[in-house]
């Protein structure tokens, strides 16, 4: 079968279009930190699905006790209870008398937590502070699928509780150190966090922040600002930086999905794969420069499948022709 040919040709100028963000949309300020929260207990009101056994007695009693009515433990053997992992995450600067939504997941042997109701239950810091307490009706959320066989039933031994805990102790935040801020990147970078440290220094006309390292940028808070940190903070977080990031090919093997950002350049090349022969050289095919993204363009245009495309970005890895990481799921 006669080899298909495809000529690229490769442009001497290159743009990579990158969008412009917010510093509030790319980083946080040290200090300003989720904390989670855990806590063990008990669901009733289910109907049969619950432990069915004693598993949960000395929990019950003990509950029973406080409350005036004094039970024993090998009287306790309900099917209509179940033990239960609680856990919640606790944003920062959150206040007493806010609510937190919570997550339930069955100790025991359980088969459904559908229809219950948690008993107020503690919710403990890593600290072994109590900082919250979570009681109310589960969901499971969704409905039974039984009509379609391309859903997948829901599993009932995890539930939700939409504001199921009350923060009764807030957890202290402190985001100023020694008349200083730090501000951490989601996704350290060099280039980002020295971009970040130049917008600051010009927003303010004077040299303020500093990048220590690629995940973190100091800034010095001006006497202007030393009783209204909040206003300064605010005018931070809305400046606005074009991030940089590595060049990267993301491949899923088993969905066939090629998945790339930027303009991903290629050097010239000659491959043979299949029925395919591919060939780059300096100049341009349709007014088009070489990148992976007119690559795959032009190898769908001819009829290659897929894992054509896969396996030819695969083998120009390998060769060093792509400039870019590749990522294989």
């Amino acid at each position: 079968m006669k080899k298909k040919v495809i000529v690229l040709l490769l442009l001497v100028a290159f743009f990579s279009f990158t969008a412009v963000v917010r510093i509030k949309d790319i980083a946080k300020f040290r200090g300003a930190r989720d904390n989670q929260l855990f806590g063990v207990g008990v669901v009733v009101g289910l109907n049969g699905t619950g432990d069915g056994g004693t598993l949960n007695s000395p929990l019950l009693a003990n509950m029973f006790k406080n409350f005036g009515i004094p039970i024993s433990e090998s009287d306790i053997k309900s099917n209509n209870t179940a033990l239960v992992m609680v856990i919640a995450d606790i944003p920062p600067f959150y206040k007493e008398g806010m609510r937190l939504d919570v997550v339930v997941a069955s100790l025991g042997s359980a088969k459904s937590l559908e229809n219950g109701v948690l008993i107020q239950t503690p919710l403990y810091g890593a600290d072994g502070n109590v900082y919250a307490v979570a009681q109310g009706p589960v969901s499971i959320g969704g409905v039974e699928v039984k009509s379609s066989v391309n859903l997948q039933s829901r599993f009932k031994a995890t539930g939700y509780i939409p504001n199921g805990a009350l923060i009764e102790r807030e957890i202290p935040s402190n985001i100023v150190s020694e008349n200083s801020i730090t501000i951490l990147l989601q996704h350290p970078d060099i280039t980002t966090a020295a971009r970040v440290a130049v917008a600051i220094n010009q927003k303010f006309d004077t040299n303020l922040a500093k990048a220590k390292d690629p995940a973190s940028i100091v800034v010095k808070v001006p006497d202007a600002f030393s009783d209204d940190i909040i206003t300064f903070l605010s005018i931070i977080e809305e400046l606005e930086v074009i991030p940089d990031q590595t060049a990267k090919v993301v491949i899923n093997e088993r969905t066939g999905t090629v998945i790339f950002g930027g303009n991903i350049k290629i050097s010239d090349f000659t491959l043979s794969y299949g029925n395919f022969v591919v060939n780059i050289q300096n100049g341009e095919i349709d007014g088009q420069e070489a990148t992976i993204s007119n690559l795959i363009s032009a190898l769908k245009a001819l009829g290659a499948t897929p894992q054509d495309i896969i396996g030819i970005i695969q083998e120009l890895h390998k060769a060093g022709a792509i400039y870019a990481e590749i990522k294989v799921m």
